[in-house]
């Protein structure tokens, strides 16, 4: 008699559309370019490289332009075609590709920083170019004269920046692990508010203008989803990753975040659940459970003649609690912890497994991911990676 067989459940991943190597160095930054089968890229050779797609079904450079320096950034708008590239040396370099991006005109260089350029956002509406540096200044300049309009000094050199057009606010993520909102007219910025929720530098900003949130990726591996347009204050954490988070996405259409890391993690977050902020962690000298005193406080252990035990935190509640009340494990999903957790006893109990279920996917690109680009039409990733490698996937089977 034949065994039966049961087929496995097909498991849906990214579906890996093409590897473009040939670069010398780390590619910093690369785009995909909107309805067109290409990709442009700066790295840290000192090279522009447009790659278009042949015949043959691989992608090679259409335009191989060099430097005077290493590449750090780039921003390109696709409706003029202009090219934003930042520079080590702390100048901008900007270009105008041809209809069929097999040329590339230089328009002008300026100098922006002091120090290596580490982020160029070129804003259509409002004719400005907005860049970041090591010298610690945010700057913005005329995209038609180059001509320097306006600055903010901050206290920490700045990773990653975004700007929103219908208020002119930008986006500030530095390296002390704070978001500064500022306050953009043609010369001048205000302070608006800022944000400290990382333990680490912040290294990736995605802002969604449709639900008015912005998400902040860290060295410390989590992500924060803060809810500007609510006005509640409302942060709700990510933990899913085991090393930086290295870029972030939103594909509004279907509420899902993209998030990758440094050690080639892909995941996929499910925002269209109603999801918890995590609690503050309470202060006590005692376990909030049996009571059994903390190691620093003498008093309560000399009394007792108990000796003092190490805090710990549940995850779920907050209390502090010793090791043996806070023993169990856990994931909390709605709470943004996929892996699993210290949870008190008490919140064990309480957990489902419905509450257990998961609303992330995680895949592996096998490769260190330093930057990545989105490409919502087509539901495309592009990743690069230290390897020197871009790949591009194709993430219908996970976004939709």
């Amino acid at each position: 008699m034949a065994a039966e067989i049961h087929p496995k459940p097909l498991t849906r991943r990214p579906v890996l559309l093409n590897k473009i190597e040939g670069s010398q160095d780390v590619v910093n930054t690369a785009v995909i370019i909107p309805k067109e089968d290409g990709v442009i890229s700066v790295s840290e050779d000192r090279t522009i490289r447009i790659w278009l797609k042949r015949d043959s079904g691989q992608y090679w450079p259409s335009v191989y332009h060099s430097m005077p320096s290493p590449c750090s950034c780039m921003s390109f708008n696709q409706e003029t075609r202009r090219l934003s590239v930042g520079m080590d040396n702390g100048f901008i370099s900007e270009f105008v590709l041809a209809e069929d991006y097999n040329k590339m005109t230089p328009d002008r260089t300026f100098q922006a920083h002091q120090g290596r350029v580490t982020v160029v956002l070129f804003v259509l509406e409002m004719e400005w170019v907005l860049s970041t540096g090591q010298d610690k200044n945010f700057n913005w300049h005329c995209s038609e004269s180059g001509q320097r309009l306006g600055g903010y000094r901050t206290t920490a050199w700045v990773s990653c920046l975004q700007f929103d057009v219908e208020t002119r606010h930008a986006f500030v993520g530095d390296h002390s692990g704070q978001v500064t909102i500022l306050k953009l007219e043609q010369e001048t910025c205000s302070l608006v508010t800022t944000f400290k929720g990382h333990t680490g530098s912040v290294t990736a900003l995605c802002w969604d203008p449709v639900q008015r949130v912005l998400f902040s990726g860290s060295s410390d591996h989590s992500i924060i989803m803060w809810d500007i347009g609510g006005r509640k204050g409302t942060a709700i954490e990510l933990q899913g990753h085991n090393e930086k988070v290295q870029g972030l996405c939103y594909a509004h259409h279907t509420r899902q975040l993209i998030s990758c890391s440094s050690d080639g993690g892909i995941v996929i977050w499910n925002m269209d659940v109603q999801r918890q902020e995590t609690p503050e962690w309470l202060d006590s000298d005692s376990c909030q459970k049996c009571e059994q005193p903390f190691f620093w406080n003498f008093k309560q252990m000399w009394d007792s003649k108990k000796i003092g035990l190490r805090q710990h935190h549940c995850r779920k509640c907050g209390k502090a609690m010793c090791g043996k009340c806070s023993s169990k494990r856990s994931t909390i999903p709605l709470m943004g912890f996929e892996f699993e957790v210290r949870v008190c006893d008490s919140c064990h109990e309480s957990i489902t497994d419905e509450d257990r279920a998961p609303t992330a996917t995680f895949h592996d690109s096998k490769h260190s991911i330093v930057h990545i680009h989105y490409e919502v039409t087509r539901s495309w990733l592009l990743t690069s990676g230290a390897d020197k490698i871009i790949k591009l996937w194709d993430m219908t089977p996970v976004v939709s």
